[in-house]
């Protein structure tokens, strides 16, 4: 009898030690990154530097010129500088770590460095979301209702808009993350993505990782669901008064104001459907996937911005020609 006790209480103790060795708190994890293409990473390194240097020159040139220039000191573009700088930061925490991983072994990222990373990224893709949906609304006021427009959307509303688009990014962004990290995780400690992936880092936690991976998936999607869909509502409205102009250079003037931010609303929701509504069992590189969103879409939309906005391309020549005159 003493013997079947001392059995028993053998293996649980040995049950107990397995179970810690396994729930051994992490320090670091190893991003997986683009390790299944090994001989590709050069390759895949120059386009995305390429792309990195001309998103940062693009988003910093809209910045400058926003500030630079006097007639662009208006709601639109003041909106259009708030999107051009989260979305530079909104690079800045994934692509040079991006870039120094595929030209080095060592693809260490420490826990905390992790939650950070995942806590920004989330952050700042939330608030370019709501900026998008808030540059939808200054167009709604400023086609649907002319007259109060001046009234309605000031700069320093149009600043308190953007604080509070950054408030409600980054409040979403510490709930999931939060959530998340809550948990404690279990080797292996590879993350199969090249950055901080919500999806990714929440099924290495040692508890059943279900529930968190779906109140995550839900909280995301909802946020991104929710602002297109007050995207669509404004451009609704605004089709509809748009439509009801009767000259058709009224109508081609009222929708070239627009045009750009719906490219890029079509172009960023786009990409970002593809990496939150992928259904779980479609398979799939994740990490290709992501790709569109991280760093493609940040590159398309200042030149979306720039190229198809003739006040921007005029406060550029602007500068351009003092600098010229000042040369002389």
């Amino acid at each position: 009898m003493e013997n079947g006790i001392f059995i028993c209480c053998f293996f649980q103790i040995s049950d107990m030690q397995t179970m810690k060795v396994n729930q051994t708190t992490l320090k670091e994890f190893i991003l997986a990154g683009f390790s299944v293409y090994p001989h590709g990473q050069i390759f895949l390194f120059v386009v995305f530097l390429c792309l990195y240097l001309l998103t940062l020159t693009g988003n910093l040139a809209i910045m400058g010129l926003t500030w630079v220039d006097r007639s662009l000191h208006t709601p639109m573009y003041l909106f259009l500088g708030a999107l051009s700088f989260s979305e530079t930061c909104y690079t800045l925490t994934i692509i040079p770590k991006m870039l120094a991983d595929l030209l080095t072994q060592n693809r260490s990222i420490s826990v905390t460095g992790c939650g950070l990373q995942m806590c920004f990224f989330l952050g700042l893709g939330g608030t370019n979301c709501i900026v998008l949906t808030l540059m939808g609304y200054d167009r709604f006021l400023a086609i649907c209702n002319p007259l109060r427009y001046p009234l309605l959307m000031t700069n320093v509303v149009c600043g308190q808009l953007v604080a509070s688009a950054w408030a409600g990014g980054f409040f979403i962004s510490l709930i999931e993350t939060a959530l998340i990290f809550r948990a404690s995780f279990c080797s292996p400690n590879l993350v199969k993505h090249f950055f901080c992936h919500m999806r990714a880092v929440v099924r290495l936690s040692c508890p059943d990782s279900d529930l968190t991976e779906s109140i995550v998936t839900v909280i995301s999607v909802s946020g991104l669901m929710g602002t297109f869909l007050l995207i669509v509502i404004t451009y609704v409205f605004i089709l509809s008064t748009v439509f009801r102009i009767p000259s058709a250079k009224g109508k081609r003037k009222a929708f070239s104001t627009c045009a750009s931010h719906l490219s890029v609303v079509v172009v960023h929701f786009g990409f970002a459907a593809i990496v939150y509504l992928k259904p779980e069992a479609s398979g799939g590189d994740d990490t290709l996937m992501a790709v569109p969103y991280t760093v493609i879409t940040p590159f398309l939309s200042p030149l979306i911005f720039s190229l198809r906005n003739k006040d921007m391309k005029n406060a550029l020549r602007k500068v351009l020609g003092k600098r010229s005159f000042l040369n002389k």
